[in-house]
């Protein structure tokens, strides 16, 4: 059953006296006898509209209401009360303080109204000084609110806070399931013990699916880099299929060349939001909210938390809670949410081709003396039928170097993998025979026969000059 709203205020002093008057609307007294119909009004007891205690008007008062309404075409409408006309014009401002105050806030626009207040009396000497309600009012009517200190005061800071101050802000939501997802980490307030015997903070790595709120999927790491990002998003990947697009902030771990590449490759659009901008990840920030309020409260009793047992609790309130629970915005829960789509999700690709995806690649210079190349601080062999490339591209993690693949320059593709270099194998003096390289000659070179055509050439050129020989020969029988 839904309640029926309540009559706002400005409307219940118009319905009082229409209700006064309204009988004499309905009927009017004959000629001569409508001051006693006043009269008579005047001696009741009313209910005040706002209070409720019993209130008595005058028969004058009744009077006016009557004769303002008599004749209007909407009583109710012209019974209200009028708008002050001199509202909004702050004549107890004089131009001093206006002018005192705006150079004020233009200098501490973070001040509270009450320390504006404080400042202005000791500045003007308490001589004109406003009251404190005036001078709230003049502040909220000329667009003058507190501002929140800015935590940087870099360009890029001061233009998203001026971007927010000329641009709305309005809530949005996808029309589809697994159309946009958002990620985002959380700096965790509890600490965690470390197998090591180290206190830590964690970081949450939350996945959240724009239009039904379901968690993709939510683990806590000791660290925001790019590999915890990964392997997070990957099984968000696996639980729920890929999405279209993929929204994040301008972290490191977000802007890695592995996680830009890798979602590139998978065909998941890549949006960030604007710099200093959270509001544009708000469904997450949301629901950061929940796990504090909630989860995190619910492990206050625990004492010696670790990770994993941590990892546990929340996979545990994620789906036992969290996902059976209806949203207040959605007046669902997220799993019947996600579940009744529209969906444009994709199925996953299998894990092995989740992990080549998210990758780099580079290029390094072959070393024609043993095939290798080296590559963060450690050297890898090149397969000898790859000799005769100058440059070699290679695609890796950075933080993975036990799958490295040498990829064809043009088309990207793997051609194989590369180990890194064994030296102690290479001791045993085992060596793999050569094959040919195609397209040069197998054939064992010819003996070179007389001289060079390009030296006879030079010959016959120094001979046409006349010049004798520049230098002096020596007669061997001359020899000691």
């Amino acid at each position: 059953m839904s309640s029926i709203p309540a009559t706002p205020k400005r409307d219940r002093w118009a319905h009082l006296r229409f209700s006064i008057i309204g009988p004499l609307l309905a009927a009017p007294p004959p000629p001569g006898q409508l001051f006693g119909a006043l009269r008579d009004l005047a001696a009741k007891t009313w209910r005040h509209p706002l209070s409720g205690i019993d209130v008595r008007f005058a028969a004058a008062t009744i009077e006016r209401w009557f004769y303002a309404a008599r004749h209007a075409s909407d009583p109710v409408n012209r019974l209200r009360d009028r708008r002050r006309g001199d509202r909004g014009t702050f004549h107890s401002l004089s131009p001093e303080v206006i002018a005192a105050l705006r150079a004020q806030y233009d200098a501490h626009p973070g001040w509270t109204v009450q320390l504006h207040f404080d400042n202005l009396k000791v500045a003007l000497g308490g001589s004109a000084l406003p009251s404190y309600p005036s001078l709230r009012r003049y502040l909220r009517a000329h667009g003058m609110p507190r501002q929140a200190r800015l935590a940087r005061t870099s360009a890029g800071a001061l233009a998203a806070r001026d971007r927010l101050e000329q641009l709305e802000v309005r809530s949005y939501e996808v029309e589809h399931v697994n159309a946009l997802w958002h990620l985002d980490f959380h700096h965790g307030a509890r600490k965690v013990l470390t197998a090591a015997g180290a206190w830590v903070k964690p970081m949450l790595l939350g996945v959240i699916d724009d239009r039904s709120r379901l968690v993709c999927h939510l683990q806590w790491y000791l660290d925001e880099t790019a590999a915890s990002l990964i392997h997070g998003l990957c099984q968000a990947f696996m639980k729920r299929g890929l999405p279209r697009a993929l929204m994040t902030d301008n972290g490191a771990a977000m802007l890695a060349d592995e996680t830009t590449s890798g979602l590139a490759s998978l065909s998941v659009l890549h949006q960030t939001t604007l710099p200093y901008s959270p509001y544009q990840n708000a469904k997450q920030e949301s629901f950061w909210g929940r796990v504090e309020g909630r989860l995190m409260a619910m492990l206050e009793g625990e004492d010696a938390l670790t990770l994993d047992q941590l990892n546990l609790a929340t996979q545990a309130w994620v789906e036992q809670e969290y996902h059976r629970s209806v949203h207040t915005e959605l007046r669902a829960t997220p799993l019947q949410r996600y579940l009744e789509g529209p969906n444009v999700g994709r199925e996953c690709p299998s894990a092995a081709a989740l992990c080549a995806a998210f990758r780099v690649e580079v290029v390094r210079r072959q070393r024609r003396a043993d095939g290798t190349f080296s590559l963060d601080g450690t050297r890898f062999e090149i397969p000898g039928r790859y000799r005769h490339l100058v440059n070699v591209h290679v695609r890796y993690a950075r933080w993975d170097l036990s799958r490295v693949d040498l990829v064809d320059a043009q088309d990207g593709s793997v051609l194989c993998a590369v180990q890194p270099l064994d030296k102690a194998a290479n001791a045993s003096g085992v060596r793999r025979r050569l094959t040919p390289i195609a397209g040069a000659g197998v054939d064992a070179p010819a003996e070179p026969a007389g001289m060079a055509p390009l030296l006879r050439e030079l010959l016959a050129d120094y001979a046409a000059t006349g010049l004798p020989p520049a230098y002096l020969p020596v007669n061997d029988e001359e020899k000691p």
